[in-house]
């Protein structure tokens, strides 16, 4: 009977050749290292405030450490600094952001360290989103005029609506409210509306009926804060006195 001959075997471990005529050794598997999650993704940074983003990453056991690092997808953004990566237990880190941080896309790096050098890497994306703060508003030459009015007749109220956007200016295209408290009393009621202008400027009126103040309300919204006026006084008579 032919003997069957040995076949030569041969596999790269470790970057070297190996050759043999005996039997077959299973080749030495490489180290790996996977970035598994990201809690929370998005990470959301409101104005003023700090969030904490938790990196967890899976390695194998050959590997002497694991490193992290994050910067922005957009190469013009990259901080210059790297940030603040806090490595916790069982290949977990935490990395703390806040509003001057870069809005958008960023890269999380996972870095896999044997004897010293860089073994193996794993890259994941996720997304970070500044919630940006809303700007002070102020109403600024209020006025209700005339300041004496026969009854019945017109009372009209003029102002200006402005943001602090680095110095304040005008708002257009924003509901201003009038309120009115008569004499006597201490509730505040609605007499009008007016639709801002340009250079924030609003214009509105009323038919006078008792001596009373008047002020002017901005609600604010998503952007911007809201604000009221100094109270304007309007004395309302029957008639002129001669």
């Amino acid at each position: 009977m032919k003997k069957i001959a040995v076949g030569i075997v041969s596999a790269v471990v470790g970057g070297a050749l190996l050759v043999t005529g005996g039997p077959a050794f299973a080749a030495k598997k490489a180290p790996t290292v996977e970035i598994q999650s990201i809690s929370p993704n998005p990470v959301v940074v409101k104005a003023g405030s700090e969030t904490e983003a938790f990196f967890k990453v899976a390695a194998s056991s050959d590997l002497d450490s694991v490193k992290l690092s994050v910067q922005p997808v957009n190469p013009e953004r990259r901080t210059l600094a790297a940030k603040d990566v806090k490595p916790l237990e069982s290949w977990r880190f935490s990395v703390p952001f806040n509003e001057n941080d870069e809005d958008g896309k960023w890269k999380a790096t996972a870095t896999g360290i044997k004897d010293g050098k860089v073994v193996v890497t794993d890259d994941a994306v996720f997304s970070v989103e500044i919630e940006q703060g809303k700007s002070d508003t102020r109403i600024s030459r209020f006025s209700a005029d005339p300041y004496k009015v026969r009854k019945g007749r017109t009372i009209e109220f003029t102002g200006r609506l402005q943001a602090d956007d680095d110095g304040w200016e005008g708002v257009r295209g924003e509901k201003v409210s009038i309120y009115y408290r008569a004499d006597g009393s201490s509730g505040w009621k609605w007499v009008a509306n007016s639709t801002t202008r340009w250079g924030g400027k609003f214009y509105a009126t009323t038919r006078a009926y008792r001596s009373g103040s008047f002020k002017a309300v901005f609600e604010g919204n998503d952007e911007l804060t809201g604000s009221e006026s100094r109270s304007d006084y309007v004395r309302v008579v029957k008639r002129w006195w001669h």
